[in-house]
């Protein structure tokens, strides 16, 4: 009796599913499917601080294809809108795909035309929730991506990573400049609560060599984005000056 009714059953469905096995169903995705298992093209550290009346962003311009200084030439700071600016470190490939979505939602809100922009507490808001979506997807989006912006006068800075990790702060670094410039940048931020415009350029400048002389994925080549009341300023390429004068006493790592 029970071999008929398998065989009915068969026969009411031959394509589907067999007790004990799995199911695939047919153009749902849900079968097998690859992930990205680890970046290919990178960029590495982003770096953010506050200052009064606006905050200031810098990152380099080198694409790394494994420890190969591949790609000298790209951008990883983009204009979000007249309040925001992101960058954004790790796979280049993610980065684009988020960039892209990003500025379809500019364009689909400034097609309402209901004089509201979105500002960068809600950006970062956005992005919490898309890599925290992706990540327990098991799909992450390979970045770390900092958010500056200002919002009701004040000077706004959030970091994302690609766990959906989140925070604000008076300063932020991803990449190796978690390590190596975010030491230098506390330092100041502790000692003065509100920093100037010059003095907030001068010590991105100055973290931007220290990781060009220490990280060996970053590049004297550069942008700056600085946000205030007047609007976006993205300033680049630029390039730092070096001295290796001290190199031949550099030994013990051939």
């Amino acid at each position: 009796m029970a071999a008929a009714a398998a065989g009915a059953s068969s026969a009411m469905w031959a394509e589907g599913p067999q007790p004990g096995r799995f199911y695939s169903v047919p153009g749902s995705g849900l079968g097998q499917s690859s992930r990205t298992l680890s970046p290919m093209v990178t960029g590495t550290s982003v770096l953010g601080v506050k200052f009064e009346g606006g905050v200031i962003l810098a990152a380099d311009m080198l694409g790394s294809y494994g420890s190969m200084a591949r790609f000298r030439n790209i951008p990883r700071l983009m204009k979000v809108n007249d309040n925001t600016v992101l960058g954004a470190s790790g796979d280049y490939a993610d980065y684009q795909y988020l960039k892209q979505a990003i500025e379809q939602m500019m364009i689909d809100e400034e097609l309402l035309g209901d004089g509201h922009s979105y500002s960068p507490k809600a950006i970062h808001s956005w992005l919490t929730r898309v890599m925290y979506n992706r990540r327990s997807k098991l799909n992450p989006l390979w970045n770390t991506v900092i958010i500056g912006g200002m919002q009701n006068c004040e000077g706004f800075l959030g970091y994302v990573d690609k766990l959906g990790v989140a925070y604000e702060a008076s300063t932020v670094a991803t990449g190796f400049g978690a390590y190596l410039a975010q030491p230098l940048m506390r330092e100041v931020a502790e000692r003065q609560a509100l920093i100037s415009k010059d003095e907030a350029r001068q010590l991105i400048e100055r973290c931007l060599k220290v990781l060009y002389y220490r990280d060996a994925r970053s590049y004297n080549r550069y942008q700056i984005a600085t946000v205030t009341a007047a609007g976006v300023e993205i300033e680049g390429p630029l390039s730092t000056e070096t001295d290796w004068e001290i190199a031949h006493l550099v030994s013990g790592f051939e």
